[in-house]
C-alpha cells in the first residue's frame, strides 16, 4: 500500500498519544541531558531511505532506540537550564489540528479562520496582558497583534518598521537625503544585557546598533538613553530602542518608565521584548511602538508562537509589500493579510494553540502555574541563602535564580562542569561584569517542590567536592 490509509491513521495516532502521554507523565525516570557523542544517530538507521513503505509499528519501536537517547529532556522538572519552553496536551492536540488542516495562512482569503482566529485570539491576549487599546484590533484603530515564530523574529520586524518609518519622516524634512545617507545616521540603541538576537537584527536589518551600559542594578535608564541621542549627530531623531523586560542573563528590567518618556520626546521607536517575562509582567506599554512576549516559553502553548503588538502595523505593511496578482483578493483591505507583518511568506494556523489552551486552562490557572513557578524561585532561594558557602548574583523577580559558590569565577566553572556532568539536574550559566554565576530556571510544568530538593541536594554535593579539592 503506498498510502497510510485513515483506519491506519487512527491506530497509529492513538499509539502515539498514548506514548507521548507516557513520556511526559514519566519523565523524571529519565536522564535529564543524553551521555551520546556527536554522530551517534547514523549507525542507528540505514544508509537510504526504503524503496517500498515500512510499517508504523517499526517506527513506534525505533523511538526510544533511536531518537530517545539523543533527546535533552526540556520538560524534565529537573531541567534549569536556559528558560521554559512551554508544553501542555491542549498545546499538542491543537498542533494536530493544525497539521491536519495544513493551511498556509498568507493573506486572508488563503484559509479565513486562519487570519480572523489570530485576530482574536491576539485581542484576547492583549486583554489579558492589560495592554492599552490602542495595540487591540478590537478598538477599531490601526493597532493589531500577530503570532511571529519567535522573539527574534518579531525584534527583526520591528527594527524594519522602525527603519521604514526614520526614512520617510526624514525625507519629508529633509528632501536632499537619499536612503543610503539616512540609513548611514540611522542608530538602533540597546542595552548590553539585551539577548544576542538583538545584536543579529541590526545586522540583518542594515542597522547601527549602540550598546549602551546599564546602571549598578542591570538596568538601562532613561538619562543613559537621553545622552545617547543628544550626543549622535547633534541629536538626530530617528532611531529605535530596543528595550527588553527579562534580560536572559538575569531576567532584569530596564527601566521603562524612564525610557518611554525619552522616546516620546526624540520620536524614537519603542520596541519591547518581554520574551520570557511577559507572560507574568504587566508594564506600562503605552509608550512602546511595539510589543513582544513569547507564549511559547512560560504560557503552556507549545513552541512556536511568540505574541507581537504594534500600534501602527502600516510601517511594516508598506515596507514588506509585495503583491503580485496571484496573491490579492477581492477582500483586500477589509482583514489583515499576515504575509505583510512578518519575513516570511508562509505561515501555520499557529492561533488554534492559544484558542486551545485559553479555553482549556482559563486565566485563573495560566496565573496559578506562573505564580506557583515564582514560588519555587523563591524557595529555591531561600535555599541558597540558608548555606553560607554561596550567593545570589541578582534579584529574584521571576522564575530564575542567579547564584554562584563563594569564590573565583574558576571554582564556579568547574562546579557547573561538574554539577551537568552527573546528569541528574541541568543547569547553564552566565557573566555579568566579569562575574560568571548559574542560572537555575524554572522550566517545567511538572517541577514541584520535591523537585527542588532534589536539584538543591545535588548542587550541595557537588559543592561539598569541588570545596574539598582547595
Amino acid at each position: 500500500m503506498d498510502d497510510m490509509e485513515a483506519n491506519q491513521f487512527k491506530a497509529f495516532g492513538k499509539e502515539m498519544i498514548d506514548y507521548v502521554a507516557n513520556y511526559l507523565e514519566n519523565i523524571r525516570e529519565r536522564r535529564v541531558v543524553p551521555t551520546i557523542e556527536p554522530g551517534y544517530l547514523r549507525p542507528l538507521i540505514p544508509e537510504n531511505a526504503p524503496e517500498k513503505p515500512d510499517k508504523w509499528e517499526n517506527i513506534m519501536n525505533d523511538i526510544e532506540r533511536v531518537i530517545m537517547p539523543g533527546v535533552t529532556h526540556w520538560h524534565s522538572p529537573r531541567f534549569h537550564a536556559y528558560f521554559p519552553t512551554a508544553n501542555s496536551y491542549p498545546a499538542i492536540v491543537a498542533d494536530i489540528l493544525s497539521g491536519a488542516i495544513a493551511c498556509i495562512g498568507f493573506s486572508w482569503i488563503a484559509s479565513p479562520a486562519c487570519t480572523e482566529l489570530e485576530v482574536v485570539m491576539m485581542d484576547w491576549l492583549g486583554k489579558m496582558l492589560n495592554l492599552p487599546k490602542e495595540f487591540l484590533a478590537c478598538s477599531g484603530g490601526k493597532g493589531g497583534g500577530v503570532i511571529q515564530g519567535t522573539a527574534s523574529e518579531a525584534t527583526l520586524v520591528a527594527l524594519l518598521g522602525a527603519k521604514a518609518r526614520a526614512i520617510s519622516r526624514a525625507k519629508k524634512e529633509h528632501p536632499e537625503m537619499n536612503d543610503a545617507d539616512i540609513v548611514a545616521k540611522l542608530v538602533g540603541y540597546t542595552s548590553s544585557q539585551s539577548h544576542s538576537s538583538v545584536e543579529r537584527a541590526g545586522l540583518l536589518g542594515g542597522v547601527k546598533l549602540r550598546s549602551l551600559q546599564p546602571d549598578e542594578t542591570n538596568r538601562l535608564r532613561g538619562e543613559t538613553l537621553e545622552n545617547a541621542i543628544k550626543g549622535r549627530f547633534r541629536g538626530w531623531p530617528y532611531s529605535i530602542l530596543l528595550n527588553t523586560l527579562g534580560t536572559t542573563s538575569s531576567c532584569t528590567f530596564d527601566r521603562l518608565d524612564e525610557l518611554g518618556p525619552v522616546c516620546n520626546e526624540f520620536n524614537v521607536w519603542l520596541h519591547v521584548d518581554a520574551a520570557y517575562a511577559g507572560s507574568a509582567f504587566i508594564c506600562p506599554e503605552y509608550r512602546a511602538d511595539s510589543f513582544n512576549f513569547n507564549p511559547h516559553k512560560w504560557l503552556l502553548v507549545n513552541f512556536d508562537c511568540s505574541a507581537m503588538w504594534l500600534k501602527d502595523p502600516s510601517w511594516l505593511v508598506d515596507a514588506f509589500n509585495v503583491d503580485p496578482l496571484y496573491l490579492k483578493h477581492e477582500q483586500q483591505g477589509s482583514a489583515p493579510d499576515y504575509r505583510h507583518w512578518q519575513i516570511p511568506l508562509g505561515r501555520r494556523f499557529r492561533a488554534l494553540k492559544l484558542w486551545f489552551v485559553l479555553r482549556l486552562y482559563g486565566v485563573e490557572n495560566l496565573q496559578a502555574h506562573i505564580r506557583k513557578q515564582i514560588g519555587l524561585a523563591h524557595y529555591f532561594e531561600s535555599l541558597v541563602t540558608s548555606d553560607d558557602r554561596f550567593e545570589i548574583t541578582e534579584e529574584v523577580i521571576m522564575g530564575l535564580v542567579c547564584f554562584r559558590v563563594k569564590g573565583t569565577n574558576e571554582i564556579n566553572e568547574a562546579f557547573l562542569k561538574r554539577l551537568n556532568g552527573k546528569g541528574v539536574i541541568h543547569l547553564v550559566p552566565s557573566k555579568i561584569k566579569d562575574t560568571y554565576f548559574l542560572r537555575l530556571a524554572i522550566c517545567s510544568r511538572f517541577t514541584e517542590k520535591s523537585d527542588i530538593d532534589v536539584s538543591w541536594k545535588e548542587i550541595k554535593e557537588t559543592a561539598d567536592e569541588i570545596l574539598s579539592l582547595k
